[in-house]
C-alpha cells in the first residue's frame, strides 16, 4: 500500500500523518517495532531501501514513512521506486507513506514522480483553508482539545489570525488554556490573543448604520463581501466596534479622557481605532449607541439559534434598523 500526503497546509498533513502512525501502532504494533519514520535528506538510499524491503517483526505489516523523498537528492531512489510501483513489485507487507512539505519541484523527474504519486488511491492533498472552511476546522480543533467556541469567535479567529492552521493552532491552545474549558470561547477572548488587522472600511459601515443611511450600509457590506468577508465576520466586527464606542462614550461623558490617545490607553485599545472612533463618539449619544448594540445582541440570538441564513439576517437587521 502506498499513501501520499502533500499540500500547502503542512500542519494538517502532518496532523494526518501522526494520526495514521498512532492508529497503526494501536491496531497492529503497540510496541512500535514496525514503524519507521525517515527524513530522506538525512539518510542514504541504501538505508531507505533496507527499511522498505525489511520483513515485519512479529506482525503482518510494517509502516515506513519517507519524509521529503521527492525534495531529496536521491534521484536514483525515486527512479527505482517508480519502476517498482509500475511493476507493482513493492513488498505487500510494507505500508509506504510519502509525506512532502514542498509542492513545487524544478526537476523533470521530480515532477514525474510527484505526478505518479498523486494518482495513488490513497493520495491526499491538503490545501490551505480559508473563510468558512478554516472556521469549521477551528471549531472542530477546539472540541478535539476539550473546549468549545462560539461560531462568531471561530470566524473571527479565522479572519484575524496569521499563519494559517499553524497560527490558528497556537491561538487555539492559548484560548483553551485561557477559558479552561469552563465556557465557550467568545469573540472577546479571541481579541485578546490576535493581532487584529484594522480594516478602515469598517468605520464607514458603523457610521452609516448609526446614521441610518441604508444605501451606504448595504454598499459597505457588499464591499466587505467582495473582500472575502462573510456575514459572521461583519457581525463580529460590528458588535466589537459598537462595544468600543459605548466604552469610549462612557469615558468621554465622565470626563476621564477626551483625547483619542488617552482613551486608547484608558481602554487598552489600538490608537488607530480610538482615533477613527472618536468623531462618532462625539456625534452620537450613549442612548443611540446602546440602542444599536441592543439590536445587535438580538441579532446574535437569531444567528446562534439558526433562525435564517446569516447574510439574510444581516440584511434584515440593516433594513429594519435603518427604517425605524
Amino acid at each position: 500500500m502506498i499513501i501520499f500526503l502533500y499540500g500547502k497546509d503542512t500542519y494538517r498533513s502532518g496532523q494526518q500523518l501522526h494520526k495514521m502512525m498512532d492508529k497503526f501502532m494501536q491496531d497492529r504494533d503497540p510496541q512500535g517495532l514496525n514503524v519507521n519514520r525517515m527524513d530522506c535528506a538525512q539518510v542514504t538510499e541504501s538505508d531507505i531501501w533496507n527499511q522498505i524491503v525489511a520483513s515485519p517483526f512479529l506482525a503482518e505489516k510494517r509502516m515506513v514513512v519517507l519524509v521529503g523523498c521527492i525534495a531529496s537528492k536521491h534521484e536514483q531512489l525515486r527512479a527505482e521506486l517508480l519502476t517498482k510501483m509500475q511493476e507493482k513489485s513493492l513488498p505487500e507487507s510494507t505500508i509506504l507513506v510519502f509525506w512532502e512539505s514542498e509542492y513545487s519541484f524544478k526537476k523533470k523527474e521530480q515532477k514525474e514522480f510527484f505526478a505518479r504519486l498523486s494518482t495513488e488511491k490513497y493520495a491526499q492533498e491538503f490545501d490551505e483553508l480559508q473563510g468558512a472552511k478554516l472556521a469549521g476546522w477551528i471549531a472542530a480543533e477546539v472540541v478535539e482539545r476539550g473546549s468549545r467556541i462560539e461560531p462568531q469567535a471561530a470566524q473571527f479567529l479565522a479572519q484575524s489570525a496569521a499563519g494559517g492552521t499553524w497560527g490558528c493552532s497556537m491561538r487555539i491552545d492559548q484560548l483553551c488554556a485561557y477559558t479552561g474549558g469552563k465556557r465557550a470561547i467568545a469573540v472577546a477572548d479571541v481579541q485578546l490573543f490576535v493581532d487584529q488587522k484594522i480594516d478602515d472600511s469598517i468605520f464607514t459601515l458603523v457610521d452609516a448604520i448609526v446614521a441610518k443611511q441604508a444605501k451606504t450600509v448595504f454598499s459597505a457590506m457588499q464591499e466587505q463581501y467582495a473582500q472575502g468577508k462573510d456575514a459572521l465576520y461583519i457581525f463580529a466586527m460590528l458588535l466589537r466596534q459598537f462595544r468600543i464606542l459605548i466604552e469610549m462614550r462612557d469615558v468621554f461623558d465622565r470626563d476621564i479622557a477626551t483625547h483619542s490617545n488617552d482613551m486608547a490607553k484608558e481602554l487598552g485599545i489600538h490608537p488607530f481605532v480610538a482615533k477613527k472612533s472618536l468623531p462618532m463618539v462625539k456625534r452620537y449619544s450613549m442612548d443611540l449607541l446602546t440602542q444599536v448594540y441592543t439590536k445587535l445582541l438580538e441579532l446574535d440570538i437569531k444567528i446562534k439559534t439558526g433562525q435564517d441564513d446569516q447574510r439574510v439576517l444581516m440584511d434584515l437587521f440593516v433594513a429594519s434598523y435603518c427604517s425605524d
